[in-house]
């Protein structure tokens, strides 16, 4: 769990760099699609390295791991987006529209199984 924090400081510098470069000269959906891949890639590094220096001792741990990270960063989200940046609810559930090209679920799909991913793919283990 602790390595999530690291994680949510990922995802806020990922922002940054989107709302410094590319968020103003693109759409906003293209910006938030291209954020999102970015933020993938790099979490996806990130989780790679955790799981390779911390390897969990089974898949199901691995499954658990993405479970609570899923959880923490849907809570993080929501609570700092409404109380924190005073979002509406509409906007905050925007995101997960897939039908009108957000892509936010495919990164949280991600996050969820890539754990498990790098468990069964490591040849470390």
């Amino acid at each position: 769990m602790i390595a999530w924090v690291p994680m949510l400081l990922v995802a806020i510098a990922n922002g940054a760099l989107r709302q410094l470069t590319f968020g103003k000269v693109m759409p906003e959906l293209h910006a938030h699609q291209l954020s999102t891949a970015i933020g993938s890639v790099l979490i996806g590094l990130f989780i790679w390295a955790v799981v390779h220096l911390w390897p969990p001792a089974s898949a199901r741990q691995a499954l658990s791991i993405g479970l609570v990270w899923l959880f923490l960063t849907v809570v993080f989200e929501f609570v700092f987006g409404r109380f924190g940046m005073h979002r509406p609810w509409s906007q905050l559930f925007n995101d997960y529209n897939v039908v009108e090209g957000r892509v936010w679920v495919m990164f949280l799909l991600w996050l969820t199984l890539a754990p498990y991913v790098f468990f069964r793919f490591s040849i470390t283990r």
